[in-house]
């Protein structure tokens, strides 16, 4: 009788399925089957414009048979990609048919993560040209929040969360121009990032205001969220907009900023989103980190600049030329907010002015996040969907009260959920740090979510202070002894091979455990994990270790050298080789 298969969850992340993957419970062919099914099922809340389909996504499957999964962080892993980012060989629509276009390549980002193993599997719905903090101005239909269908999504990277929060991807790329990559995360209970702008390429991105357009990942986790940016991350030299900007290993900033006034909250739900953020506040202050309350009126007047003043100009120069020939074809709301970009009042030197003025709160900003990172709230109040169109305007500026300052200070953020509100009305925070300063978000982030975050450089190398550390036994995820490498504080790592000059035995022990031995000739390459071990707790883990095993040098197939398991040779004498298998995993689900 053949073995059941795996469930997948209704949340999925990139670190249970590799494992997944890895350990044969599971193929990315049953995972896309079961997220063609689930996209499907969720139909009526409008989360795609082009939905998964078998079609699409074979290429990527018949294209994974030839990768090694230890060789591709992101092997296997769906993700959703908001319909203003170009996907090779799917039309690109900006949620506006008639000025839908088919792309002759990836956008870059995209690019980026296909090669890493990642498979796109449909364009998500979003506010129209990505105009808009609410999912509902679309022409493909209102896009549903994930929880409670009545309410909005949030916008304009409406569908890009909800297939996230819906189990129909395990991350998706947004975009953010004023908040887009962040209040649907609050209003969906995700985690949002948003590095600092030209962190990530734009190449292949429909532009809103280009000289402040992100490309943001959602995703349930931290962890998720950062290793789609290691990849993602990096100059592209054919991107004008592009910089390099390198994310050290995760740190703790030395204070967290709250605002030192009470903050405004607004919609039906006002009450419960005050509440929340107290709630919040608590938190934070209970974190063991250092708190400290300042004036955030430099954040909130940089805010107002946004769409008062002249970049509502940008908007239009992007985009102007289309609207004026086909107006029919635009959204009335949509229109009326890019119009607005034509106004006589926007004149170049009401650009100068608004350019000398937000210089100034960049200065004030600068001096304030030093080493610190800001607490806001994401967004303060919710609206239903029948709600918000009574008042679509007023409701939609509401949404960004807390957001809009946040590019045009040339700052980084993290949308982390918060609990709740309300019954299954998420509520969430938004971390702020200088443009330089992502490490901290992720240190701050991952103490208040409880999450672990791996202790290493943007480019991928550990952090001083840890020690990779190499296991191919029992010490490996999901095996009995990986709670001693977790009680001496590491963190899995990636997937690894040995050079091809080792073999695999399995002990006479209770209970039985594998043992590397190297060969002077011949042997084979072995299966591995590599953790990060703080360097402190490397002699008391090693201690633990029984004869004939012990810590030596392992030479990874890439030809790197680290710490690892290793076996005395005398043992293979009256052990069984199980070299054949590969991997210890291998071997006991023989």
């Amino acid at each position: 009788m053949e073995a059941a298969r795996t469930e997948l969850p209704a949340k999925l992340s990139a670190g249970w399925l590799r494992g997944q993957y890895l350990s044969g419970a599971l193929d990315p062919e049953e995972v896309i089957r079961e997220i063609i099914r689930r996209a499907a099922r969720d139909q009526g809340m409008n989360i795609w414009i082009e939905p998964p389909s078998e079609a699409h996504i074979r290429p990527y499957l018949e294209a994974l048979r030839e990768l090694d999964p230890l060789q591709y962080p992101l092997w296997g892993i769906p993700f959703a990609v908001k319909d203003n980012i170009d996907v090779g060989g799917l039309s690109t629509t900006a949620a506006c048919p008639a000025y839908a276009y088919q792309p002759e390549a990836d956008a870059a980002v995209v690019a980026r993560l296909i090669a890493a193993g990642a498979i796109p599997v449909g364009k998500s719905n979003l506010d129209q040209f990505a105009t808009g903090l609410v999912g509902v101005r679309s022409p493909y239909g209102e896009t549903h929040n994930a929880l409670r269908p009545e309410y909005i999504s949030g916008g304009s990277s409406s569908g890009s969360a909800v297939a996230v929060a819906r189990g129909q991807a395990v991350f998706s790329l947004g975009t953010d121009t004023a908040g887009s990559g962040r209040v649907p995360a609050a209003l969906n209970g995700l985690v949002g990032y948003k590095p600092s702008l030209g962190a990530w390429t734009v190449r292949g991105v429909v532009p809103a205001c280009a000289s402040l357009d992100c490309v943001t990942v959602f995703a349930h986790n931290l962890e998720d969220a950062l290793a789609v940016d290691r990849v993602a991350r990096g100059l592209d030299a054919a991107d004008p907009w592009s910089r390099a900007v390198k994310r050290r290993a995760a740190r703790l900033p030395q204070r967290l900023l709250l605002p030192d006034a009470p903050l405004e909250f607004y919609g039906p739900h006002a009450d419960e989103y005050r509440r929340a953020w107290e709630r919040a506040e608590a938190a934070v202050l209970a974190s063991g980190l250092a708190a400290e309350r300042v004036d955030c009126a430099l954040f909130f007047e940089a805010a107002s600049i946004l769409y008062d003043g002249p970049w509502v100009a940008e908007r239009w120069a992007a985009l102007g030329e289309f609207v004026e020939n086909h107006r029919e074809a635009v959204l009335p709301v949509t229109e009326r907010i890019l119009s607005s970009g034509a106004a006589e009042r926007h004149t170049a030197a009401s650009l100068f002015r608004a350019m000398h003025r937000l210089q100034r709160y960049k200065g004030e900003a600068a001096k304030l996040l030093e080493d610190a990172v800001l607490v806001l709230p994401t967004c303060g109040g919710t609206w239903t969907r029948e709600q918000l169109a009574l008042n679509p305007v007023s409701a939609n500026s509401d949404m960004g009260r807390y957001t809009n300052h946040c590019n045009l200070l040339d700052l980084s953020a993290v949308a982390i959920p918060a609990g709740e509100a309300a019954e299954k009305l998420p509520f969430g925070i938004t971390l702020f740090a200088l443009a330089d300063s992502e490490h901290l978000l992720a240190g701050a982030a991952a103490r208040l979510l409880g999450e672990t975050v791996l202790p290493q450089t943007a480019d991928g190398e550990p952090a001083p202070g840890w020690t990779v550390l190499a296991v191919c036994g029992l010490h490996m995820r999901g095996f009995p002894l990986e709670r001693q490498m977790l009680e001496h504080g590491a963190s899995f790592w990636q997937e690894a091979r040995t050079a091809p000059c080792y073999e695999l035995i399995k002990l006479r022990s209770e209970p039985a455990k594998p043992g590397l031995i190297r060969q002077a000739a011949g042997g084979s390459s072995i299966e591995l994990e590599l953790w990060l071990m703080p360097s402190e707790s490397l002699g008391a883990f090693a201690a633990l270790i029984p004869a004939p095993l012990g810590l030596g040098r392992v030479e990874l197939e890439d030809g790197r050298k680290v710490t690892g398991f290793i076996c005395e040779g005398y043992a293979g004498a009256e052990a069984e080789n199980i070299t054949a298998y590969g991997g210890w995993r291998y071997a006991v689900n023989r």
